[in-house]
C-alpha cells in the first residue's frame, strides 16, 4: 500500500491525509466545484476534481471515484465517514477494481451496515435488544400497525444509514405518514439508498458505544467506550471517553457483547457498536457502524492509539497494535463545532468563515476542514473542526475545556459555540455523580434556556442594503446604504432623498434557514393555523419544516420543490 485516495472531504479528509503523512504513504484527495480551494485539497500529495456540486455528482459517484483512483494510481481507498463509507457495494467496487478498501469486508457492511440483519446477529449472540419490526418497512401503514401494537413513540431509521440521518422519532400517530416519507428522503439523500426500519424508542436514554479493532480471525479488542448522550436531531454533538458513570456490570456487557457481535459478523477493521443506557439502567443494543466515527479522537486521546494508523496497519494485513483491551487514561471531551444557529433550533447555517482562530495549550486538540475565508456550502455536512480536551480526570478535562471554548473564536456565520459554553457549566452535564443528559435533553429540558439565554439568542439577520439615486455637486451617483440606516433618513425628514420604507408585511412568510425546497406540505389556498408545519427544506443533509407565523388563509407561494430559497427570505403569504 503506497497511495491513498480519500473519497470524501472536509475534517476527516484532513484527518485521514495526515494519517498517511505519518504512515509514510501518498494521499490522493478529490473534491467537488465548491471545495476546489478547500484544506483538504491542498494538504494532499495531490488532488482531482470530481466535477460539480452535488452529493449524487461527487462525493457518491462511485464510477467518478474509481477512474480517479485509476488516473492516479492510488492502489487503496479509505471511505472516512459519511457518504459511501458503509456501502457494501462500493467497498466491493473497490475491490474489484484491484485496489485495497480500507475498512470491513463487503459482507461485513451488508450484513452490519444493514439495521435489521445487525439486530438479527444481535439475537444470536445474546446481545440485549428492545422490541422492533422484522425486516424492513415498506410503507407508513406498516409503521403505523407496529406502533399500535408496541406503543409511542417508535423510531423510524433508515436501514443503511448512520449519523442520526433518515431517523425520525414518532411521538403521535397522525404523524407517521410525513415523518416515514421523510425519513425515506433523508436516507436516499445522505446514503443513497431508502430503506427503513421501525423499533421501540427508549424515553431518555444515554448512548454510550463501544470502539472496537478486528483482524477478521476472531481477535477483537474494545479499544474504549464513549459516551455521546448530547444530541440534537439525533446527531451527536458533544461525546467523551470513557462512557462516565457506568457501572462494573454495565460495563462489562458492552464489552463482551460487541466483541461477540463483531466476531459472529466476521468483522475486520475499525467500528463502532452502539447501545442506549435506560434510566433504569438496562443496556440495550443499537446499532453498528461499519466505518471510523467522527468522535475517534477522544478514544485516541484516552487510548494512546491512532486508529487511522491501526486501519492502514490491519488493512495491510499487519494485524492489531496491541492484544488486549487497553485500560483508559485520563478523560476527554470532544465538542463538534458546526454550522448551526442555537438559537433557531440548531437550523443549518451556511455561509463564509471571516475569523478562524482556535485555542492552544494543554490537552488541546483541533481537527478541522477550513480556515478564515472558507465558504460553507449548503449542500454538505454543518461540521467545520472538532475540539479535542484531554485531562488527568474528568473535571480536569472540564475546566481546560471551559477555557479552550472561551478561547474558540468563528466569525462570519453562526455556530455551536455558544451552546458548547452553555452546556459546560450546567451540573446536569458537569456533575461528579451522575450524567444527567440524555439524547433528547436539548429539545425538552435545554429548550427553555434556549429560549432566554441571551447568549444563545438567534444570529441576526444579513444585512439588506438598498440603492438610490442621488445628485453630488452636480454629479448624478447611486448610494447603497443598509436598509435600517435608510429607513432612518427618510423617517428623519429626508423625503426629498427618498420615500419612507414601509414596516414589513405581517402577512410574509419568510424562511427559517438557506436551503432547498423539498415540497409543500398544504396547498395554496389552505386554512393553517399557527405554528402548523407548510414547508419542508434541505440544507447540509437535514431536512427542516418552515411552520406557520400565525393563523390564516396561505395565499401567494413564491417557491416550488428544488428552488434555492435564502434565510429570512419571504416564500409566501399567510392572509387573516
Amino acid at each position: 500500500m503506497q497511495k491513498v485516495l480519500i473519497a470524501n472531504r472536509g475534517e476527516i479528509a484532513v484527518r485521514i491525509i495526515r494519517g498517511c503523512s505519518d504512515a509514510g504513504l501518498d494521499s490522493v484527495a478529490v473534491y467537488a466545484d465548491v471545495d476546489a480551494d478547500a484544506l483538504h485539497v491542498g494538504l494532499a500529495t495531490e488532488a482531482y476534481a470530481l466535477g460539480g456540486n452535488s452529493p449524487a455528482d461527487t462525493y457518491l459517484n462511485v464510477p467518478k471515484l474509481l477512474a480517479i483512483a485509476r488516473r492516479a494510481g492510488a492502489d487503496a481507498v479509505h471511505p472516512g465517514y459519511g457518504f459511501l463509507s458503509e456501502n457494501a457495494d462500493f467497498a466491493q467496487a473497490v475491490q474489484d477494481a484491484g485496489l485495497t478498501w480500507i475498512g470491513p469486508s463487503p459482507e461485513s457492511i451488508r450484513v452490519l451496515g444493514n439495521k435489521v440483519s445487525a439486530r438479527e446477529i444481535a439475537v444470536r449472540v445474546g446481545a440485549p435488544l428492545v422490541a422492533g419490526s422484522n425486516g424492513t418497512v415498506d410503507t407508513a401503514a406498516e409503521v403505523r400497525a407496529f406502533a399500535e401494537e408496541h406503543g409511542l413513540p417508535v423510531a423510524i431509521k433508515a436501514a443503511f444509514g448512520g449519523g442520526g440521518r433518515g431517523m425520525k422519532v414518532v411521538w403521535e400517530l397522525d404523524a407517521i405518514e410525513e415523518s416515514f416519507d421523510s425519513a425515506v428522503r433523508e436516507s436516499v439523500a445522505a446514503f443513497g439508498r431508502g430503506e427503513c426500519y421501525v423499533e421501540r424508542f427508549l424515553h431518555k436514554p444515554r448512548h454510550v458505544e463501544a470502539q472496537i479493532l478486528a483482524d477478521g480471525t476472531g481477535n477483537v479488542i474494545v479499544v474504549g467506550t464513549r459516551d455521546c448522550s448530547l444530541q440534537r436531531r439525533n446527531q451527536k454533538l458533544v461525546e467523551e471517553a470513557p462512557a462516565p458513570f457506568l457501572t462494573a456490570d454495565q460495563r462489562d456487557l458492552i464489552y463482551t457483547s460487541a466483541k461477540a457481535i463483531c466476531r459472529e459478523a466476521g468483522y475486520v477493521g475499525a467500528g463502532t457498536v452502539e447501545y442506549l443506557l435506560a434510566d433504569d439502567g438496562s443496556v440495550s443494543f443499537l446499532e453498528v457502524n461499519t466505518r471510523l466515527q467522527v468522535e475517534h479522537p477522544i478514544t485516541e486521546e484516552t487510548s494512546g492509539i491512532d486508529l487511522v494508523l491501526a486501519q492502514f496497519a490491519i488493512a495491510a494485513g499487519e494485524g492489531l497494535p496491541v492484544s488486549e483491551d487497553p485500560v483508559p487514561r485520563g478523560h476527554s471531551f470532544e465538542f463538534r463545532i458546526n454550522a448551526e444557529d442555537p438559537g433557531r433550533g440548531f437550523l443549518p447555517s451556511p455561509g463564509t468563515v471571516t475569523t478562524f482562530t482556535v485555542p492552544t495549550g494543554p490537552g488541546i486538540r483541533v481537527d478541522a476542514g477550513i480556515r478564515s475565508g472558507d465558504a460553507v456550502a449548503p449542500q454538505f455536512d454543518s461540521l467545520l473542526a472538532k475540539l479535542i480536551v484531554t485531562g488527568a480526570d474528568r473535571p480536569q478535562a472540564l475546566r481546560r475545556a471551559r477555557r479552550a471554548l472561551a478561547e474558540f473564536e468563528i466569525e462570519g456565520l453562526p455556530t455551536v459555540l455558544s451552546f458548547h459554553r452553555a452546556v459546560v457549566d450546567l451540573p446536569v452535564f458537569a456533575g461528579t455523580d451522575r450524567l444527567g443528559v440524555y439524547t433528547s435533553w436539548i429539545e425538552t429540558e435545554f429548550a427553555a434556556q434556549l429560549a432566554h439565554d441571551p447568549s444563545l439568542a438567534p444570529a441576526a439577520p444579513p444585512v439588506i442594503r438598498r440603492t438610490i439615486t442621488i445628485e453630488l455637486d452636480g454629479r448624478r451617483m447611486a448610494l447603497g446604504l443598509p436598509e435600517n440606516l435608510f429607513g432612518g433618513l427618510a423617517r428623519g425628514g429626508a423625503a426629498a432623498v427618498a420615500p419612507s420604507i414601509p414596516e414589513p408585511d405581517p402577512a410574509e412568510l419568510r424562511s427559517t434557514m438557506s436551503g432547498t425546497v423539498v415540497k409543500w406540505l398544504v396547498e395554496p389556498g389552505a386554512t393553517v393555523t399557527e405554528g402548523e408545519a407548510l414547508l419542508v427544506l434541505e440544507a447540509m443533509k437535514m431536512e427542516s419544516t418552515v411552520a406557520a407565523h400565525r393563523s390564516g388563509t396561505l395565499v401567494g407561494l413564491l417557491v416550488a420543490a428544488g428552488d434555492a430559497v435564502t434565510v429570512h427570505a419571504v416564500i409566501a403569504e399567510i392572509e387573516v
